[in-house]
């Protein structure tokens, strides 16, 4: 198995955060050969990073809190991981290739929503989004992948791709305006 968990995610690790885990990294064939040590974390969604040793492979860490563990929780650390890797070890002065996913939390929400679907299934908690698509992500969600895939592509000739991503979301509201139910009120016929 592609993931070690450490003894207190042992403590509350259930078969539906391993399901997701390696339904996930079935998404990042870029990690399958690695070991990624799985940890427990408190105090954020979750986090990553990468422990350099000299002369032997680096060592993957996530850290998740397993109530409420979403998809895009996943993807965005296990995205980190790839970000960490093809950036290299700091210390050394050779760093990645350019054209790899670059480093940040931003650029990290694009990527993962970019990746697959499945990596849709909550908000982005980085990307500037209007509040009303954070509220009903899933009815968003699939055009905000898109304008992800865009904004990757647009990088290629425009630095400030992130910028215009930002710019483009609101206009998928505006685009889009939802009926809202849930603050129609509901009337009943009395009879006398």
């Amino acid at each position: 198995m592609p993931f070690a968990f450490t003894p207190s995610m042992k403590k509350r690790l259930t078969s539906r955060t391993r399901e997701m885990l390696i339904c996930a990294l079935d998404h990042f064939p870029e990690l399958q050969d690695k070991t990624i040590t799985v940890g427990y974390t408190r105090a954020h969604l979750g986090s990553a990073s990468l422990s350099y040793r000299p002369g032997r492979e680096p060592r993957l860490i996530i850290r998740l809190k397993v109530r409420k563990l979403t998809f895009q929780t996943i993807g965005h650390e296990l995205t980190h991981l790839l970000q960490g890797l093809e950036r290299g070890d700091r210390r050394a002065r050779e760093t990645g290739p350019p054209d790899k996913i670059p480093a940040g939390e931003k650029q990290c929400d694009i990527w993962t929503l970019a990746r697959h679907e499945l990596f849709c299934d909550d908000a982005p908690t980085y990307l500037r989004l209007p509040r009303v698509m954070r509220e009903r992500w899933l009815d968003y969600a699939a055009d905000v992948r898109r304008l992800c895939l865009a904004a990757i592509d647009k990088r290629k000739t425009y630095r400030f791709y992130i910028r215009w991503l930002e710019a483009e979301l609101p206009k998928l509201v505006a685009a889009q305006p939802l009926n809202n139910t849930e603050s129609k009120q509901l009337t009943f016929a009395f009879s006398i």
